[in-house]
């Protein structure tokens, strides 16, 4: 039991989402509570208490900012994956905004489930980050990661440059080895 409480003391929720599980929650308690003493039969609170609870329950996987931990100490040379999600397109591209050249591209589809968050997917130097006011097309769409909001952030590794898209669905260029 100490182990499990241990753990959940680990979980870390992210700050943008502090707000809106406090709010939400304490909503979800007060017509909870409105329910069960002001309606004679119990079946609105069961239904409103059960669904709230698991849209609740979503809404706090959604903001949760786990830890990682890497099987090696050394993480020179390694490149993790910066979102949880699904690969959907691993291919050669002509970057043409800041490399014009070719590199590698992998999209990651973060959907309702995944950790919405964003780690750095190497060890380096921020050169640049650079967001891009944009649409909100559903993230599947191919136009997405062109047209929505965005951040483009270049990382300088000791092996070259990197860059990193961030939308909906996450976007990785990495260097080409030669």
């Amino acid at each position: 039991m100490i182990k499990k409480i241990k753990k959940l003391k680990k979980i870390k929720i992210h700050h943008e989402g502090t707000d809106t599980l406090i709010y939400s929650f304490i909503a979800l308690a007060t017509i909870s509570i409105l329910l069960w003493r002001f309606i004679d039969t119990k079946i609105p609170f069961w239904i409103f208490t059960t669904i709230g609870t698991i849209a609740y329950l979503i809404v706090l996987n959604f903001y949760r900012c786990p830890i990682r931990y890497f099987g090696e100490e050394d993480t020179e040379g390694i490149v993790v994956a910066p979102a949880d999600g699904k690969i959907v397109v691993i291919e050669e591209v002509e970057e043409n905004r800041y490399f014009h050249e070719k590199r590698i591209m992998v999209s990651i589809f973060m959907n309702l489930f995944n950790v919405h968050a964003n780690w750095f997917p190497v060890d380096g130097k921020v050169k640049l980050i650079r967001h891009f006011d944009g649409n909100f097309h559903k993230a599947w769409l191919p136009k997405a990661s062109e047209e929505n909001e965005r951040a483009d952030v270049l990382i300088t590794t000791p092996d070259g440059k990197m860059g990193q898209k961030t939308t909906g669905n996450q976007t990785v260029i990495a260097k080409l080895k030669s």
